[in-house]
């Protein structure tokens, strides 16, 4: 199966950080070093319940330089964007994001799958400490169509269980430590030449068929 080449024009349209379990320390950790002039919009998918009470844009927004802003219909803009608990969201190919209701579990497939039909090779994603297996399907649709895949080392992460499905899938270009993956968002984005230097290329095992059931 042909996977594009990358795109040769500079930067990427969407940066998606997704997360469950240990997320809000994780996504701290990530978000507050970004300088003011960190040009992707960033969509932050976090598991939380549907009917839980939505802190974590005011926890973001304390530590951060970029804008946080929660989610709404309409424009995707430079910043961070931080999907409401319960939700997954539908990114258009004009720059737009639409929310979209999904199991509490299973918000960040939607997400990808949506980024990678949208935007193709300037897709930039980051699997975070989380349980269970949801991104696994997502990061198989952005490598398919070109885009990168980070993943936090799941040897450090608190709930191993997402970033290790995303590696099992051989999908993923780099697993970094929590403290590297911010400096690594800005050297893909904002370094001349970074991102096609740091191309690892798929391995002939990848398991890049997405099967059926996987979320729009």
């Amino acid at each position: 199966m042909e996977i594009p080449a990358p795109d040769p024009r500079e930067g990427f349209d969407v940066v998606v950080l997704a997360s469950s379990a240990g997320g809000v320390r994780a996504l701290q950790t990530v978000i507050s070093p970004l300088p003011t002039a960190f040009p992707t919009p960033i969509v932050v998918v976090q598991h939380r319940r549907p009917d839980s009470l939505d802190l974590l844009t005011g926890i973001l927004r304390a530590r951060a330089a970029l804008p946080v802003r929660p989610a709404t219909d309409g424009p995707l803009r430079p910043g961070v964007t931080v999907l409401p608990p319960g939700a997954s969201a539908q990114l258009g190919s004009t720059g737009t994001i639409t929310i979209r209701p999904a199991p509490a579990t299973r918000t960040a497939d939607g997400v990808l799958t949506s980024a990678a039909a949208a935007f193709g090779p300037r897709v930039l994603c980051v699997v975070l400490t989380g349980r269970l297996d949801d991104g696994a399907a997502g990061v198989r649709a952005v490598r398919l169509a070109g885009g990168r895949v980070l993943v936090q080392d799941p040897d450090e992460a608190e709930a191993p269980g997402m970033p290790s499905a995303a590696l099992a899938t051989g999908c993923v270009e780099h697993a970094l430590p929590l403290s590297h993956i911010a400096p690594a968002l800005v050297a893909y984005t904002m370094a001349p030449g970074a991102a096609n230097l740091l191309t690892v290329p798929v391995p002939p095992w990848a398991r890049l068929r997405l099967g059926r059931g996987v979320p729009a």
